[in-house]
């Protein structure tokens, strides 16, 4: 009997075993099952999304498609062509003969000028700008209101008020005659350049302020108290902390302010007509007066190493401003 009862625990034992067993595979074959059902849906709507999110960018990507990709490869090909009638492939020989030509080598090298001289002013002051604006200074808005101005004015008008100002009879040589300075015909001088940068300067400083007047309004506080509680001087704090914050600000205004230096042809043109003065003869005149002449390749040839000096000139931007926001974080 003790025999008997031995062998039913012992058949019970493992049958409950072998149902635990059970059990515990069909829990994990259901969790698998779970999981892989849980994956598939997760599959389909991440493709869902994907297909939702590529029709949406349909439109942007076809305009993009069509008016600057397609437009840039026509550029290119006519650049590597003899001509656009017979289209005989002659390698970088427009290149070559773009660099050089004389007109092209004075609008380039007006152009560099220009711009080395222009963009780092541009910054420069409109961060000072920027800063005295957030010092609490009396008139404020005023002042505020005054640097926007130029943005509200017709070019024409501004061109107009140029005119009269550095005219060879204008009101800035009669001051400087009145104080004993020579009378200087701005315009078709060697200083011709002088006007333009006051020009330049004049139209994108109260942009370029309002675009750091919103980076300085975004440090926290809170560091700028623990800051001045550890006894940091006002010029520590600026480089320390502020700076931090302005860095990807600072980035986008000098690009932004380098585009506008290539831009300012309509200025000059408005003021100086087609040829100006040797200093004012830029590269935006060389492809106007290119362009006039239907000489295409020669045209594409200079606005690719335009764009290949204005990409290259970015990357060295971004890769300096990250570097230093690793220094500054660091």
């Amino acid at each position: 009997m003790e025999l008997i009862m031995k062998a039913r625990e012992k058949v019970s034992g493992q049958a409950q075993k072998l149902n635990r067993y059970l059990r515990r595979n069909a829990a994990e074959q259901t969790d698998t099952d779970v999981k892989k059902l849980a994956k598939k849906k997760s599959t389909k709507k991440t493709i869902r999304e994907m297909v939702v999110s590529w029709l949406f960018l349909t439109p942007s990507l076809l305009g993009v498609l069509t008016f600057f990709v397609l437009p840039f490869c026509v550029v290119v090909f006519y650049s590597l062509v003899n001509n656009p009638i017979q289209k005989q492939f002659v390698g970088f020989s427009n290149f070559v003969r773009v660099f050089n030509n004389n007109a092209f080598r004075l609008a380039a090298l007006n152009t560099a000028k220009f711009s080395i001289i222009a963009v780092p002013l541009a910054v420069a002051l409109s961060l000072f700008l920027a800063v005295v604006m957030e010092s609490g200074i009396p008139f404020k808005s005023q002042f505020r209101s005054f640097f926007l101005s130029p943005m509200m004015v017709p070019i024409a008008s501004i061109v107009l008020i140029w005119q009269v100002l550095f005219h060879y009879n204008g009101i800035v040589n009669e001051i400087s005659m009145y104080f004993g300075g020579p009378k200087i015909d701005w315009l078709k001088s060697d200083k011709a350049q002088i006007v333009v940068v006051i020009l330049f300067l004049w139209k994108n400083l109260g942009y370029n302020m309002i675009l750091f007047m919103a980076a300085l309004s975004s440090v926290p506080k809170d560091l700028l108290e623990v800051a001045r509680l550890e006894n940091a001087t006002e010029m520590q704090i600026f480089w320390s902390i502020k700076m931090r914050y302005l860095s990807s600000t600072i980035l986008f205004v000098t690009i932004m302010s380098l585009i506008n230096s290539f831009k300012v042809f309509r200025e000059i043109y408005l003021l100086t007509g087609d040829y100006p003065y040797d200093t004012l003869y830029m590269m935006q005149h060389f492809m106007n007066n290119t362009f006039a002449s239907v000489d295409y390749q020669k045209l594409s040839a200079s606005a690719i190493m335009m764009a290949i000096v204005i990409i290259i000139l970015m990357l060295i931007m971004f890769i300096t401003e990250d570097r230093y926001g690793r220094d500054i974080e660091g």
